[in-house]
């Protein structure tokens, strides 16, 4: 794995910061109604992404996830401002604004989505890891979920599949406390969603999701356990979201003190206790950080409000490839 330096701090500070400030803005224009539709917020779980981007091999390896699913893209190079105008709708939006929050995608940059069927992904994320293989590819694929996924029947049809084939990818469970409303300890009668490997004799452990050192070391192991065609592996990511499920979540179900209690915590604040403790940087050059996020920030809201809307005749564009569809009339 690369050395963990100096500079993967400021990075790390400067990258999770930024993924933080693009999504209270995101929660700002959605109370503005600029955002339309379902809006689910990473706030808290930035740590998982910092983490399994340093242990990638980010000129081959892949990522797929849920529809959590804003930041991730930026993390594997895709242009925040286009992933801002998906979010208008906009046409200038990775999806040409016709995919919306929960379907960000960049084939360009192995990012194959954003996905609004929960546990949808999973199966897709082994499908790319057997074509993969399948190609000789020296890729890993990343599938990430969440824990009401867990849940799914398709898992467990996935996880069997994967270990009998000896598939490139490395399966991440998000736990971060709740499946919408549902706590993990109300879904089955045990907490520990990384023992759901032990079945297939999949190696599989917990992991310290709030920690991006503890995730990196985490995913190089199972990255190069998958490269080296030993097959998969199966990480629960322990974390937490500080905002609701989505921004129509009354988040009833658990209490302010214990959203307190888990922001001492926070991977942002940690790293940047480390940053201080070792020096790596002065109070003014922090602050000059912060004072970047901020404008690129409001650099990709610029980007977002000022472009256009598709024009109508993009619902046909994108639906159909062949253009002399005998089927479709214009009325």
């Amino acid at each position: 794995m690369k050395k963990i330096t100096k500079e993967t701090y400021l990075n790390w500070y400067k990258d999770m910061l930024f993924w933080r400030k693009f999504e209270d803005k995101l929660a700002a224009v959605y109370i503005q109604q600029k955002v339309r539709g379902f809006l689910h917020l990473y706030n808290g779980q930035e740590a998982v992404l910092a983490g399994s981007l340093h242990a990638m091999d980010l000129t081959k390896d892949k990522m797929i996830t849920a529809y959590r699913n804003h930041v991730q893209p930026i993390g594997m190079g895709v242009d925040p401002k286009r992933v801002m105008a998906e979010l208008y709708g906009k046409v200038t939006g990775t999806s040409k604004g016709m995919g919306g929050s929960m379907h960000i995608f960049s084939k360009e940059h192995r990012f194959y989505g954003g996905h609004g069927i929960v546990g949808g992904q999973i199966p897709l994320g082994a499908g790319i890891a057997f074509g993969d293989k399948y190609h000789d590819k020296d890729a890993v694929t990343l599938t990430y979920f969440g824990d009401g996924a867990a849940r799914q029947g398709s898992l467990h049809e996935t996880f069997n599949m994967a270990m009998l084939w000896k598939l490139p990818v490395v399966f991440v469970v998000e736990n971060n406390g709740y499946a919408m409303g549902t706590s993990v300890e109300r879904t089955a009668n045990h907490e520990d969603i990384w023992k759901l490997g032990l079945g297939y004799e999949m190696p599989c452990r917990p992991v310290d999701g709030m920690n991006p050192v503890k995730v990196a070391e985490a995913m190089y192991e199972a990255i190069e356990h998958a490269r080296k065609g030993n097959g998969p592996t199966f990480l629960e990511m322990k974390t937490y979201r500080y905002r609701g499920h989505s921004m129509s979540d009354a988040q009833h179900y658990r209490t302010k003190d214990e959203v307190a209690e888990y922001k001492k915590i926070d991977p942002i604040t940690q790293v940047l206790d480390i940053i201080k403790e070792k020096k790596y940087a002065t109070d003014a050059e922090i602050e000059a950080t912060n004072k970047e996020v901020k404008a690129l920030v409001a650099e990709c809201e610029k980007f977002a409000e000022e472009s256009p809307f598709p024009e109508k005749q993009q619902l046909y564009d994108v639906v159909y490839e062949q253009t002399d569809y005998p089927f479709l009339k214009h009325r």
